[in-house]
């Protein structure tokens, strides 16, 4: 790996713990099944779902997202500022965690994932992703930044939404990392807002599980099991205030707005204290970008 890609200290051996509930082998195993199966489904509608307008693309998406998540046994809560379905470009940003991130934003902000090119190579999930649109970027290869931008950009004055985790790399959820800047050059370059949001994944008490973290040398399967295995995980999702066009004329102060707004307290705190517009939903990898 490059040295000057980010890295975040936290280790599947040190962080990826849930001081909750678990459910069984059986029903572990009916959980990983299930959501297993709802990922092949997805691989082979997302074709079908080209040719259909954006407001019926985007609400199969979000009930796709939300099934996936039901199915490895979390809740879904949202919290936070109330937003327009569809309108204008849009960059939104959030702290990364967990390949869960991506159909926990999918069952909000469905729109164009930027990832790292090796999950392009992924089973099952690789196929998922680029069958959504999803923007690929080669991390490794520093020369390449600046055309990511540019299609970034690109995609954004074409009114798309694109979703991009800005750490560059997962964190256990305990800890923020800082937010790189070249995405938000894109959204400059492109007159979009900048939507910003906060992921947690919480126990029954409402404590923070880090059971969902995928980082260091964690593995793809061993990541599903023990996801399947925590009991009552709920994912968390605060839609913040956007960041207007406009409002900053530099990408990196542009960041740091969008980095201190996830990393505040009033995105901390847990979903009951804050207001909620959607009514939790019951149950029944490391991506991203480039530094500056």
């Amino acid at each position: 790996m490059s040295v000057w890609l980010p890295t975040a200290p936290c280790t599947p051996q040190g962080c990826g713990t849930h001081a909750g509930p678990a459910v069984g082998v059986t029903a572990a195993a009916a959980r990983l099944l299930t959501g297993i199966s709802l990922l092949v489904t997805g691989v082979l509608l997302a074709p079908l779902l080209s040719p259909l307008g954006a407001a019926l693309r985007d609400r199969l998406t979000r009930r796709w997202a939300r099934a996936l998540l039901r199915a490895f046994g979390l809740r879904i809560r949202f919290a936070g500022a109330p937003f327009a379905r569809r309108g204008g470009p849009m960059l939104v940003v959030a702290n990364h965690i967990s390949w869960l991130d991506i159909p926990l934003i999918a069952a909000v902000f469905p729109g164009r994932m930027l990832a790292k090119s090796e999950i392009r190579s992924w089973p099952v999930l690789g196929r998922v992703a680029a069958g959504g649109g999803t923007l690929f970027v080669e991390r490794e290869r520093l020369r390449a930044l600046p055309g990511t931008v540019r299609t970034l950009a690109t995609a954004l004055s074409e009114g798309s939404r694109v979703i991009v985790f800005p750490e560059g790399c997962t964190w256990c959820g305990r800890e923020q990392g800082r937010f790189t800047s070249a995405v938000f050059q894109a959204a400059l370059d492109a007159a979009a807002d900048v939507r910003p949001v906060r992921i947690t994944y919480r126990t029954p008490s409402g404590a923070r599980s880090s059971a969902p973290a995928f980082v260091g040398d964690d593995t793809l399967l061993a990541s599903l099991w023990r996801v399947a295995k925590a009991g009552g995980l709920t994912a968390e999702i605060a839609v913040l205030p956007p960041i207007p066009a406009g409002s900053h004329t530099d990408r990196r102060s542009l960041a740091l707005d969008a980095q201190t707004a996830v990393a505040s307290d009033s995105a901390n705190r847990p979903a009951s204290s804050v207001h909620q517009w959607v009514k939790a939903i019951p149950a029944s990898a490391s991506s991203a970008l480039t530094p500056s």
